[in-house]
């Protein structure tokens, strides 16, 4: 029997897309290695005309005037710095996120829809995210040598219990989410779940395609709030069981090897560690925007100092996150192919992500900027799997329309 080649398999899935479409590729995904520059760039100096405008500080000089206490003008100073934050940023947004997008074909959305959808997710941003702050600035006050110990729990805090409400309360706004109806998918999708010790009566089918057509499932939610997702779009994209079976594995791996809770602890590390900066570099990020009026780190006039020192920041450390990400990735992949024992389905579903991730990047290029394995990388990891246990290729059951209500 001939033997398999993993490097011809993988050559020959990746060759299934046209060059010009991997060119395509390859700008829409180095244009958003620069997205990540200069979306820092916009947000300081967003920050920087707020400090400039002084209005944080004659709020904060009018409502002390009139005896209000420090959390209320905690809360009314940093609403309306990012109220002001949010309306700056909107037109970067509209091109990065809609137009860009829709010039790659990614998206069918109508600006209005899109416009919409930002203003829900900003009013949720705002209120959430002054809550927050608030509560920071509240930890400085009581324990100013050790809030940024105290506030990278918070911010652990917070993720968690987002991760519980968020899908109940927040993606039915924006999605219709429904479980997998009965037929060929649902059954698939139901046995590798009974297998795995994932509830089967949380795999849903939502209508991603009216934000994105990205081929994409995700997991979200904690305890009694998590659920497997798979967007609309993949069945446009003519997904098979095999696919089906592979990248509901892949999500599995991450609800099953509790990597929302490693991304809890991570996030609660990165965070201890950029507020310890902030703490000791805010004298000097002050002095460097011109925060003029504002009288140091507990003034929440100076919250603009504070986030654009957290998004410097965040830019510094992206490369941590991003390979923080890519190995939660790695673990998952490999947990579909293990439990699924499909790497053809796991290779055709990596390949229709092509279009907006470039499949052969630059070692240096995926260390820095990838938040997923490049495709490349995972399919050949798919065929080393298989070329393991000597698997032959795996028939192809293509799901239609009609096969999703049956």
């Amino acid at each position: 029997m001939k033997t398999f080649d993993p490097e011809a398999a993988t050559a020959a899935y990746l060759a299934t897309l046209s060059p010009d479409a991997h060119a395509r590729a390859t700008a829409y995904t180095q244009g958003g290695h620069w997205l990540i520059l200069w979306t820092a760039v916009v947000g300081v100096a967003a920050y920087w005309l707020i400090l400039r405008s002084g209005l944080l500080v004659r709020l904060r000089d009018r409502l002390e005037g009139r005896g209000v206490g420090p959390l209320p003008i905690s809360i009314a100073v940093l609403a309306l710095a990012l109220i002001a934050e949010t309306v700056l940023n909107l037109p970067w947004s509209a091109w990065s996120d809609w137009a860009r997008e829709k010039a790659y074909g990614l998206t069918s959305q109508a600006f209005v829809g899109w416009l919409g959808e930002y203003l829900v997710y900003a009013l949720i941003w705002v209120v959430t995210s002054t809550l927050l702050a608030a509560g920071v600035y509240a930890l400085i006050r009581r324990s100013p040598r050790l809030w940024w110990a105290w506030s990278g729990a918070l911010v652990s805090l917070v993720f968690i219990l987002s991760m519980l409400v968020w899908p109940v309360f927040i993606d039915p706004l924006f999605n219709r989410y429904e479980p997998a109806p009965p037929g060929p998918v649902r059954d698939a999708v139901v046995a590798l779940a009974e297998a795995n010790g994932v509830p089967s009566d949380r795999i849903f089918i939502y209508d991603g395609s009216r934000q994105s057509n990205r081929y994409t499932a995700n997991v979200s939610g904690l305890l009694g709030s998590a659920r497997i997702a798979m967007s609309d779009v993949m069945f446009q994209k003519d997904a098979d069981i095999a696919e089906v079976r592979a990248v509901v594995g892949h999500e599995m791996g991450h609800y099953v090897l509790g990597h929302v809770w490693w991304r809890a602890g991570f996030l609660s590390v990165m965070a201890v560690l950029a507020l310890l900066l902030v703490d000791r570099l805010f004298p000097l990020a002050a002095r460097w925007l011109g925060a003029s009026g504002v009288r140091g780190l507990s003034d929440p006039a100076g919250y603009p100092v504070l986030g654009a020192m957290i998004v410097v920041l965040g830019l510094v450390g992206n490369p941590v996150a991003a390979s923080f990400t890519r190995w939660a990735e790695v673990e998952s992949d490999r947990f579909s192919l293990e439990r699924a024992q499909e790497p053809d389905g796991l290779a055709r579903a990596l390949v229709k992500t092509i279009e907006y991730r470039a499949a052969t990047p630059g070692r240096l290029e995926e260390i820095l900027f990838y938040t997923h394995p490049s495709v490349g990388s995972r399919v050949r990891m798919a065929m080393d799997w298989k070329a393991a246990q000597q698997a032959e290729p795996m028939p192809v059951t293509l799901v239609r329309p009609g096969d999703l209500g049956r």
